[in-house]
């Protein structure tokens, strides 16, 4: 059994990093995890039906009009906690041309 000299040893992150752009698969990971930033800044995910990503805007649609209301009026400080959760995700790239950062949320 050999062992792999330091110099040659690569962490596992990079290692991941690489195998989900290699594989083609940032654009969808980064849309899920846009979801869930989603889910977790708004505290709405429950009244959440849908939800859509394309050019760096967020579509929610929320089955509640008194929810809705309220999260327009919060609607730059929910883009200010989405992109910061997302900045503080390892394996979030917003330099992907697909599915980078969120610039607005539009609420239906």
């Amino acid at each position: 059994m050999s062992r792999v000299a330091r110099k040659t040893a690569i962490p596992l992150s990079d290692l991941i990093r690489e195998y989900i752009q290699a594989s083609k698969l940032t654009a969808g990971l980064n849309t899920q995890r846009i979801f869930a930033a989603w889910d977790a800044a708004s505290g709405a995910g429950r009244y959440t039906v849908r939800r859509f990503f394309r050019d760096g805007k967020l579509y929610i649609t929320v089955d509640s009009s008194v929810v809705r209301s309220q999260l327009s009026f919060q609607r730059d400080a929910l883009l200010e906690k989405i992109n910061a959760l997302l900045a503080q995700d390892e394996l979030f790239t917003c330099d992907d041309p697909r599915s980078g950062c969120v610039k607005e949320l539009i609420l239906k």
